[in-house]
């Protein structure tokens, strides 16, 4: 059932035990409530992660809202979930903007035209797994491969914190960090959740606190202060064309000040580039595996059986991202906080979803708003993605330990590890032309490839099914 919900008892209550379905809600003004609490719990890293990647925030939170509609109609309304920024990009993104010249309109086109292509392809799959069946895609990817993606996906990031966003202000990185460290572990419930949101406003105030008492700050911000090799003033970043310490305000609400309250966001047009695409391809792997955990997630929680729905969530995570892409967004993922926000409550309505989906595309028409986002300090958010990066690389671990993977085995311990540390490196292989494999791209193809021929050599015809060791 896509609409029309059932109203739940009085539409007041709950029983102990008893749970709201996804075709049932409870009174409206409750499920409005319930909305914007699924809003606040996106919002961080839908946020957050187009300010890493160098997109608009605005245009990212309004597309969420339009993507987890398109989800829901897809799904038939059976696997209530939101469409929030996915973290997978992240490092395909630096790369290509590392090509193609920083942060620019041109770079902005040809990243979102590589995320619109991973969508369209992320679409396919799940074409493939409705008719096919899930059992194909743990086939390809066992869990030794898909926690080894998503584990090098987060860990691969671990230069960006390094060498773009910690040394732009260290000290404010460094508490923001421990700010998030402690709401997360002493806040049990929904503040707990939204951790990485609350460190990040606590790391922005604390940035305009010390403009306001210590003065300005002497570091590098990408894309200023350009300098070639005599010093002199250069215009595009790159090579010969670097950017050079200069004295300036942590936070610059000039931006805030001049965009209007009501309006469009900045949509533009994607740019369509093969060495681009197969930079950012890998988060594929990453996607499928957090759409499948998070529909088994959702079905052991109403304790309905949503597998017949995988392949159409998958499908529909690809039609979310091409969607959001060809306007400028954000690829986008399933969002897990929105799960531990329906296990808090009990409450798995989709109209709940439908809400805080015209929540967000109304955030989007603000573009004030949206400026205030990209004013956001590079040491706040230097602060916030050393955790936000670790925890993803540790649910690749966790991914293993849940299946028992076993690394005793050398065609799990060998392709394996030498993926990663490719993608840690960030190690940069080299092909012809002007066409480089590097970092999570280059580890993604040594995991995947890797493994499966060494299990053809070991003489192991098939990958092991869900549920195997590996």
């Amino acid at each position: 059932m896509v609409f029309g919900w059932t109203k739940h008892g009085d539409g007041r209550h709950l029983a102990p035990g008893e749970v709201v379905r996804p075709d049932e809600r409870l009174s409206w003004p409750r499920m409005v409530g319930f909305g914007a609490q699924h809003v606040i719990a996106m919002f961080g890293a839908t946020f957050v992660f187009p300010l890493v990647m160098g997109l608009d925030p605005n245009v990212a939170v309004m597309m969420s809202g339009v993507a987890t509609i398109l989800f829901l109609l897809i799904v038939k309304g059976k696997v209530p979930s939101y469409l929030g920024t996915s973290a997978s990009f992240v490092g395909g993104v630096f790369a290509i903007r590392a090509a193609a010249g920083g942060d620019t309109a041109g770079a902005d086109a040809i990243v979102t035209g590589a995320i619109l292509v991973v969508g369209f392809v992320l679409a396919l799959a799940g074409l493939a797994i409705h008719f096919l069946g899930v059992r194909i895609i743990h086939r390809v990817f066992p869990p030794v491969v898909t926690g080894a993606v998503v584990m090098l996906i987060g860990f691969g990031l671990a230069y960006v914190v390094a060498d773009v966003y910690w040394p732009q202000d260290h000290w404010v990185a460094l508490v923001t960090m421990l700010i998030t460290f402690l709401v997360i572990v002493l806040f049990k419930g929904f503040v707990g959740r939204i951790a990485v949101l609350v460190g990040l406003v606590a790391g922005f105030v604390l940035s305009w606190v010390l403009d306001r008492t210590a003065g300005p700050i002497t570091s590098v911000l990408p894309g200023a202060n350009l300098r070639d090799a005599a010093g002199a003033a250069c215009q595009s970043e790159g090579t010969y064309c670097v950017a050079t310490a200069f004295p300036h305000e942590r936070v610059n609400f000039d931006a805030v000040a001049s965009a209007p309250w009501f309006g469009l966001p900045n949509f533009h047009g994607p740019d369509f580039k093969t060495s681009a695409v197969l930079l950012v391809l890998p988060a594929v792997i990453a996607l499928i595996a957090e759409n499948i955990g998070h529909v088994k997630a959702v079905g052991e929680m109403t304790g309905t059986d949503v597998d017949p729905y995988v392949g159409r969530a998958v499908l529909a995570d690809g039609v979310g991202t091409m969607v959001t892409s060809a306007v400028g967004g954000s690829p986008t993922t399933t969002y897990a906080e929105n799960i531990g926000v329906m296990a808090a409550t009990k409450v798995y309505s989709t109209a709940a979803y439908y809400i805080a989906a015209i929540i967000a595309i109304l955030f989007g028409l603000c573009p004030k708003f949206g400026a205030l986002v990209a004013a956001t300090p590079g040491g706040v958010l230097g602060g916030v993605t050393v955790v936000l990066y670790g925890m993803i690389g540790l649910l690749g671990a966790k991914i293993w330990i849940e299946n028992r993977v076993d690394f005793a085995d050398p065609v799990n311990m060998v392709p394996i590890g030498a993926g990663i540390i490719l993608a840690i490196g960030p190690v940069s292989h080299f092909i012809g032309g002007d066409f480089t494999l590097e970092g999570i791209a280059l580890g993604t193809i040594v995991v995947l490839g890797g493994y499966h021929l060494l299990r053809a050599i070991a003489g192991r015809s098939t990958a092991p099914a869900e549920g195997e060791a590996g």
